[in-house]
């Protein structure tokens, strides 16, 4: 029996879940940032009193920015359009939670605890924006579907 027509084989059904695991990477933590954002906006008193308490310069303004940041951006990853322009803010905003409110864990990451890193609630957003970021949005997107159109496939 040869290896190469089963490696072939293989091959061809994992990248056929590619657009179904994409879809649902993109559904759910584009959902979730959605509704994070949303919810920052319906206590802004509250997150601007904790960016304030983290040293964030002009509290009311970044806690403004980075609401609507998740709110809109999250929204666009999760119906897959302009997926990879998106994923760009969102990833930004993961870095600076992790630069203030995870300080310790940001920390870790470079002192031999990756444990620590991982486990900071920023993580799985920044992992699913870094997904969507180098692997697109899948077939299964708004952007696949509004691509293929003009590619004329």
């Amino acid at each position: 029996m040869q290896l190469r027509p089963l490696l072939d084989r293989f091959d061809t059904v994992a990248s056929w879940l590619q657009s179904p695991l994409l879809l649902i990477i993109r559904g759910y933590w584009g959902f979730s940032f959605a509704q994070d954002g949303w919810r920052k906006l319906h206590h802004l008193d509250k997150i601007t009193e904790y960016f304030g308490s983290l040293g964030i310069p002009y509290p009311q303004a970044n806690a403004i920015f980075a609401s609507v940041v998740q709110l809109v951006f999250g929204s666009l990853l999760m119906i897959g359009l302009l997926s990879r322009v998106s994923a760009l803010p969102l990833i930004g905003t993961m870095l600076v939670a992790y630069a203030t409110a995870e300080k310790d864990a940001l920390h870790a990451l470079f002192a031999g605890d990756p444990d620590k890193f991982t486990d900071a609630t920023p993580f799985l957003f920044l992992l699913a924006s870094v997904i969507v970021l180098a692997f697109g949005p899948g077939k299964i997107s708004l952007d696949g579907l509004i691509f293929r159109r003009k590619s004329g496939n």
